[in-house]
């Protein structure tokens, strides 16, 4: 365990935290939490996981700009849902993506477990631009990645990691109770 997994696991439940509160605040703390553990993930061997934390960050700062000033009429984003086919595709595409980049990675590096590890870049990504964009099947998405993900930090001895995506798990769940609800409130 490194000082960089510890400040990353911190900054890392305060930033979700954060988000499902739909606090902007969480958007400057995650670009810190991303940005110390691509530097965890890469000395781990996981490189997808560390591109991961280095497009983390531009979505960061696309979700920091878009929760401050998306809104036209200076009110807060609302929580919007995608449609089904949408759903359908996003997760088709991400399914694909995956493949493909855990074969390269595969061929191409010593990648530890190049297709889990793709997994959690491609369907992370697609999570973290849907919360960006407020949309709330972020948080189911963020479920399934961090189901995938305890398994592949603590089989790559990164326990604290792993421990850190249990929580992400819980609060992914707590998220997507708290913005369905404010979806609830806004269309009453």
């Amino acid at each position: 365990m490194s000082p960089w997994e510890i400040v990353g696991t911190v900054l890392g439940v305060v930033g979700v935290w954060l988000m499902i509160r739909q606090n902007v605040w969480g958007w400057p703390v995650g670009l810190v939490q991303v940005a110390a553990y691509a530097w965890v993930f890469f000395g781990a061997r996981l490189y997808s996981d560390a591109i991961l934390q280095v497009c983390f960050f531009l979505i960061q700062a696309y979700g920091w700009w878009h929760w401050l000033r998306g809104s036209r009429d200076e009110a807060p984003l609302p929580v919007t849902r995608l449609s089904r086919p949408r759903l359908a595709a996003w997760i088709a595409g991400g399914a694909l993506l995956s493949a493909g980049w855990g074969a390269l990675m595969h061929r191409t590096t010593d990648a530890a477990l190049p297709y889990w590890d793709a997994f959690i870049l491609v369907f992370s990504l697609i999570a973290q631009w849907l919360q960006a964009r407020k949309v709330l099947d972020n948080w189911l998405g963020w479920l399934v990645v961090n189901t995938v993900a305890i398994g592949v930090y603590w089989a790559k001895d990164l326990r604290l990691t792993s421990g850190l995506y249990l929580v992400f798990w819980g609060l992914a769940l707590w998220g997507w109770r708290e913005w369905r609800a404010s979806m609830k409130e806004a269309a009453a």
